[in-house]
């Protein structure tokens, strides 16, 4: 363990003497448990996986196989980074192509990552962002759960076959809540049944983040198409 930490209070050292505010990151792709130490050397995020890449499998098994158990350690200034954004024109030099996500794996993707409090860290080319990839990134309502200053990080609160439902309380008094589908085939997920495991008595308010729209709170059945997520900020 001391040799993995003993470069980053190095680091430490030198970034304390500079005379201007740094984001100190760490990218050592989750070895020796960072999540654990980060804080202690004054990180502000930790990478806690390996490099992800524009599929499904890469986003499934790093978004919901690899940070169910970090909630804990996330807290204001002190961040789990599961990597890079993969929406959008992906690649390397000239060498850049259309993200191989769906457009409904790619909502899964932002509405994760900003549960998860993650760094947003856009990896696609800006210069070439098109009307859906500014529309994912640029959502005032979602971006509003990535940022919000509680600093809490999402919960699976909900593990039923394909349906995963995460819940990350906010500083309002509201949670956000993704109903995700990880499924092959589309699903038709009546909320409500889940109430109890999630403390839910009745709903006082239901917003769809991604529409911008308020929904009623006792009509809770949605569909979810495959791979696909239902974003919800709700007040109960």
């Amino acid at each position: 363990m001391a040799s993995y930490v003993r470069p980053y209070l190095l680091m430490e050292r030198c970034l304390r003497q500079q005379p201007r505010d740094i984001f100190y990151s760490l990218c050592q792709y989750g070895m020796a448990e960072v999540w654990k130490w980060g804080h202690a050397v004054d990180a502000n995020s930790w990478r806690t996986t390996g490099d992800i890449t524009d599929t499904w499998e890469s986003l499934y098994s790093i978004g919901f196989g690899q940070q169910t158990d970090l909630y804990p350690y996330a807290q204001p200034g002190h961040w789990n980074d599961p990597d890079m954004l993969i929406v959008g024109k992906v690649g390397w030099s000239n060498n850049l192509r259309d993200s191989r996500l769906t457009p409904d794996e790619q909502y899964t993707h932002i509405s994760l990552w900003t549960l998860l409090a993650s760094n947003m860290l856009i990896g696609c080319d800006i210069a070439q962002m098109d009307e859906f990839t500014v529309s994912l990134l640029c959502n005032n309502e979602v971006n509003a759960v990535n940022q919000d200053i509680l600093g809490k990080q999402a919960q699976r609160v909900v593990l039923d076959g394909n349906i995963q439902i995460w819940s990350r309380p906010l500083s309002d008094g509201s949670h956000a809540v993704g109903i995700f589908n990880v499924g092959t085939t589309d699903a038709r997920v009546d909320f409500s049944k889940y109430f109890g495991k999630m403390g839910i008595k009745s709903l006082q308010s239901v917003r769809d983040l991604w529409r911008q729209q308020d929904l009623s709170t006792t009509d809770t059945e949605y569909f979810i198409p495959t791979h696909g997520v239902k974003y919800l900020k709700i007040g109960f």
